[in-house]
């Protein structure tokens, strides 16, 4: 029983490590889009360079005709989905996100739950009797009596 109980433990922090990991590598490989200056942004609407746009809260990422991304951050302008209305530019736009409550979380906590487990794990083992950490200079020898142990030869 003890030793599913520990295979499962390590099957779960394994998991737990490999979705991490992969939760990294997935934003290493997405492609970044280019930062532009707000002003490059009104031009190239105006010359039907963007294609589409997806508002943000005052961010604005799109995808120009050439296919190449691009973000920038858009101040307070009333106008400016009239404008990309009026030269044909598709906008979607979408709540800002607080981002992923959870894995933030996991994150900041990880480090004090594993050290919380290792100190867990070196208290069981010093407890653990004569073949525990403090358990070095205690003797197994038994006491023998006449009733229990009678060496004859």
């Amino acid at each position: 029983m003890k030793d599913n109980r520990k295979t499962a433990i390590w099957i779960g922090i394994a998991i737990l490590v490999f979705a991490l990991m992969n939760s990294f590598m997935r934003v290493g490989v997405r492609e970044l889009p280019q930062e532009l200056a707000f002003s490059d942004f009104m031009q190239d609407v105006t010359s039907g360079q963007v294609q589409q746009v997806t508002i943000q809260g005052q961010q604005i990422t799109g995808l120009s005709v050439e296919g190449r991304t691009f973000q920038t951050f858009v101040p307070e302008d009333t106008n400016l989905v009239p404008r990309l209305l009026d030269h044909g530019v598709r906008i979607e736009a979408k709540p800002v996100e607080a981002g992923s409550s959870l894995l933030a979380i996991l994150i900041s906590w990880f480090p004090m739950l594993l050290l919380i487990g290792v100190w867990i794990f070196f208290m069981r083992r010093m407890r653990s009797g004569s073949n525990g950490v403090l358990g070095i200079g205690k003797s197994r020898a038994r006491l023998l009596t006449e009733k229990l142990g009678r060496v004859t030869f």
